[in-house]
């Protein structure tokens, strides 16, 4: 007899078992148990990872609080952070997991959704009109819980559920069931959020939701949801990102691979692969991706405080991550970490809850973003018995739409639009561009960590760049180019600490004569100080990718903005000299402009909506920083 069947044995006869995890991850055919014993810690710092040992060490259990060590805004539940510190490993084959588990019925009693149907289609009218709307975001992830009381054992149900999981659902990152005393997490969840494996550090942005009910999937529906502009943009905005993590944990941010289709037992999803070396402490990548934001929206930092506004409520794990880490055969840290949704938490008395929540962007409609809420928790309903099981997979391999040529076509299609910069791979020592190289950068963050991506981007071309939160003052003399960046917000706020703080530091650069590129947000403020009118659109460019004429040049780009200056004329005279305007001929709205030592661009050239982002950047900096007047340049060759 195995551990884990004495384990199952003696759970089913009701007595305590102690903490254990069984984790099944994605294509294995064998599932890991982990046993050992639980202590809760304060920070994400203060996780355990003892040496001296390879393999799993820790199993975390880190619930969306956590996002309160970055300083975002949450709801503030009291959810520990608890640590299965694993003492034993057993690695046991998938067809004795089965047989072990018990085949029985989970039953519950008073299952309800505590936001209703109607008053979450209405949260979806706000956030959309009063954020979206407002220039708060791009996108926003809300949440509402299924509720019920389990009837007999918590812990046999939901042992019975992750049986119904590992033999129904598919394509599940994980498969698992936590045990902690004090708890019970069992899920499957689609969705990689980081992992750290010999330096390498992966993200996994998933977004879009092709819902079929458990019945075979429709081929030509499918091709009509990978065209839908809604899904694409909702996928594209993710990635986007997930891209500004990673330039923060990956030494030379993130390459994307993919897209690629997941397909699971009553949906299917679109999902990207994001690659990057690293060096960082596996516990510091986990709290500088706090959280993913496929279940909080972008900006980050913004889309927490929306979500605490119209949530009202603390999401316990929802959102959150396990955690598994521990030592290779080098010694060096390793991470897995899967999102933590497709999930039920049961509590020792019964009590179950069941978080799912939908993705809502400027195309949403309130109709269609209830349908997901309850089309993504069908899997973990079913299992529980609160809804109706996916088919029975036949003998063979479930049959795969990924594999229909047409259906990889529409999939690689996706990439045509995007920056190359983000898709292909970049040489480390790749020189810079001639005259740039040596420079030196500060970036001045107005709470969008787009930043990241665009000091990579600056890098690239060879300035040595800093990065600096916009409530950080400071002298500015020591750099060659300020860049006042991007973030939500509404421009012509005479009271709001964050406008009058940069544009005071406009003010100031401008009469300095300091070059200076200012982006998105900071563009805005600028063309305020250059006396031209700001406008909040009607329809908000977020996550939008245009063809915009540029100084006499086509180049497409990416938008994410509710506010735009008009212009009308294509000059302007200015107390800083006069400035050449970029503007749109239907409305005037201007997408960039520059004058004597400085530019601003409304679109964002880091983003991987804007495959001519390098080149318009290259073009705008050698204005701004022209070759030292010695004559002596650099003999690299240029790289946009």
């Amino acid at each position: 007899m195995t551990h884990l069947s004495e384990l199952i044995a003696a759970a089913l006869r009701g007595a305590d078992v102690g903490p254990f995890a069984l984790v099944r991850r994605e294509g294995a055919d064998h599932v890991d148990l982990f046993t050992g014993a639980v202590r809760a810690v304060d920070r994400l710092a203060d996780v355990p990872l003892a040496t001296g040992a390879t393999g799993p060490r820790t199993l975390a259990l880190v619930p969306f609080r956590q996002v309160a060590e970055r300083g975002f805004a949450c709801v503030d539940d009291g959810v520990p952070l608890e640590c299965l510190e694993i003492d034993r490993q057993e690695r046991v084959d998938l067809a004795d997991v089965l047989a072990a588990l018990p085949d029985v019925p989970v039953v519950t009693s008073g299952a309800a959704f505590d936001v209703t149907d109607e008053e979450y289609a209405a949260t979806v009218g706000r956030v959309l009109a009063e954020e979206i709307g407002r220039g708060e975001g791009a996108n926003f992830v809300v949440h509402r819980t299924l509720r019920a009381t389990v009837q007999g054992s918590p812990l046999v149900a939901a042992l019975a559920a992750l049986r119904r999981l590992l033999v129904r659902e598919r394509g599940a990152y994980w498969t698992f069931l936590v045990h902690t005393g004090t708890r019970i997490l069992v899920g499957a969840s689609p969705e990689r959020h980081v992992s750290v494996d010999d330096g390498l550090v992966m993200m996994n942005p998933i977004s879009g939701t092709f819902r079929h009910g458990g019945a075979g999937a429709d081929r030509a529906a499918l091709l009509r949801f990978l065209a839908d502009p809604k899904e694409v943009e909702e996928l594209y905005m993710v990635l986007d990102e997930e891209l500004k993590m990673m330039a923060t944990v990956a030494e030379h941010g993130g390459q994307v691979v993919g897209p690629y289709l997941k397909e699971m037992s009553h949906l299917a999803h679109t999902e990207y692969l994001l690659a990057g070396r690293g060096t960082k402490d596996v516990r510091e990548v986990l709290r500088e991706t706090m959280f993913a934001p496929t279940v909080t929206g972008s900006p980050m930092e913004n889309a927490c405080r929306v979500i605490a506004r119209h949530e009202r409520t603390g999401r316990r794990y929802y959102a959150g991550v396990l955690a598994l880490l521990g030592h290779d055969d080098t010694g060096r840290q390793t991470l897995d970490a899967p999102i933590l949704i497709r999930t039920a938490e049961i509590s020792p008395d019964g009590a179950l809850r069941v978080p799912v929540g939908a993705t809502l962007v400027r195309h949403s409609t309130a109709a269609g973003e209830v349908a997901e809420t309850h089309a993504k928790a069908a899997g973990v309903l079913a299992a529980l018995g609160l809804g109706p099981q996916a088919p029975t997979p036949g003998p063979g391999p479930a049959p795969r739409l990924a594999d229909d040529p047409e259906v990889r076509a529409a999939l690689a299609a996706r990439n045509a639009p995007l920056a190359r910069f983000w898709l292909n791979q970049r040489p480390a020592d790749a020189p810079g561009r001639p005259g740039l190289t040596g420079r030196r950068a500060l970036i001045v963050d107005g709470e969008d960590t787009f930043t990241g991506m665009l000091a990579h981007q600056l890098g690239a071309l060879g300035l040595a760049v800093e990065v600096r939160p916009w409530q950080v003052t400071g002298p500015v003399d020591a750099y060659d180019l300020v860049v006042v960046g991007p973030g939500p917000g509404d421009p012509g706020s005479r009271d709001d600490p964050k406008m009058v703080a940069m544009r005071g530091l406009l003010t100031g650069l401008l009469a300095e004569r300091r070059p200076t590129l200012a982006v998105c947000l900071g563009h805005q403020l600028l063309s305020g100080l250059l006396g031209l009118p700001l406008h909040r659109r009607d329809a908000p460019y977020q996550g939008l990718q245009r063809e915009v004429t540029l100084f006499g040049t086509p180049r497409r780009v990416g938008f994410y903005s509710t506010f735009t200056a008009r212009a009308t004329a294509d000059e302007l005279v200015t107390a800083y000299g006069p400035v050449e305007v970029a503007r749109d001929g239907a409305d005037g709205a201007v997408h960039a402009l520059r004058g004597d030592g400085f530019a601003g661009v409304q679109f964002h050239p880091e983003s991987v909506l804007s495959p001519d982002g390098v080149a318009v950047l290259a073009e705008l900096l050698d204005a701004l920083l022209p070759a030292p007047s010695s004559g002596v340049r650099s003999a690299v060759a240029e790289s946009a």
